[in-house]
């Protein structure tokens, strides 16, 4: 058998599991500075139970304090009348981006002179770490709560009577999903070789343009470079003599000079022989 709270009791409070997720969305969207809101409700024997919130919009926000305002009472009372008529306000909530879970100075001053009702409350949320929890009166006195009910409207509903179809993930279309993302990471793959062969072709062309431009400008700015010659018997192998210093610009013009291999060497005349034709048989020679 339920009985009325007495004096010194805490505030038994009831909280639907989809405020919760509200209040937890509003303090997320700002990271940084303070968010608030009230609570929308009705009174039970048991305590009081929210079920719903209403955002702060044009709330006087600050890096660690948030103050309700003209302009958010307005927007607040105006939403409440057309979509909570038969409700009451029962409490605020606001976030603690990184302070914990308690009430400041400012928070008290802001719950006694604005929710000061023995059944309002206060819910503070941490975004940063997740913690939250709710404050109430116990007499003359703000306190934490030592319990808080989150109740989730829909529960007591049968799981074979949700009355939704099954996710369209069929193991043909999982199947047939499978080949196209080995496809894209072979092709991923080949894509990756040939980057590979491209970037050591154009090194190995680097190189030898480098090379070939070292050649060129040697040639024009150092062309009286000696070459060390050695004079070689082609029959024998053997060195015929002392190493001769030969300019290399020299070697280069007598190669540019030299006839080709198509062409013959023009005869020379034969020298005459100085002692005459060799003398007929018979002949006598005085």
């Amino acid at each position: 058998m339920s009985r009325k709270p007495k004096a010194h009791d805490q505030t038994g409070l009831r909280i639907d599991s989809e405020v919760v997720r509200q209040i937890r969305q509003h303090a997320r969207s700002e990271n940084k500075t303070e968010v608030c809101g009230v609570l929308i409700g009705r009174e039970t024997v048991e305590g009081i139970e929210i079920r719903a919130c209403i955002a702060g919009v044009n709330a006087a926000q600050g890096g660690a304090h948030v103050t309700f305002t003209q302009d958010t009472w307005e927007h607040i009372y105006k939403i409440k009348d057309k979509e909570y008529p038969n409700e009451r306000i029962l409490g605020w909530y606001h976030s603690h981006p990184g302070f914990g879970v308690f009430l400041s100075d400012h928070d008290t001053f802001i719950h006694k002179n604005f929710f000061s009702s023995p059944r309002q409350v206060a819910w503070v949320y941490d975004p940063h770490s997740d913690e939250e929890g709710c404050f109430g009166w116990q007499e003359s006195r703000i306190v934490r709560l030592t319990r808080m009910d989150i109740v989730d409207r829909r529960g007591g509903e049968r799981a074979d009577n949700a009355s939704k179809p099954e996710p369209i993930f069929t193991e043909g279309a999982a199947d047939d999903s499978a080949p196209k993302v080995r496809l894209a990471r072979v092709e991923d793959e080949v894509v990756s070789d040939e980057d590979s062969l491209q970037r050591l072709v154009g090194a190995v062309l680097s190189h030898l343009s480098v090379l070939l431009l070292g050649f060129a400008i040697s040639y024009f700015l150092f062309p009286k470079i000696m070459v060390m010659a050695v004079p070689i018997d082609p029959r024998t192998g053997q060195q015929m003599g002392p190493m001769i210093e030969v300019p290399a610009k020299s070697i280069l013009e007598s190669l540019r000079a030299a006839p080709s291999s198509d062409e013959k060497p023009s005869e020379q005349p034969k020298p005459a022989d100085p002692a005459g034709p060799p003398p007929k048989d018979g002949d006598a020679r005085h």
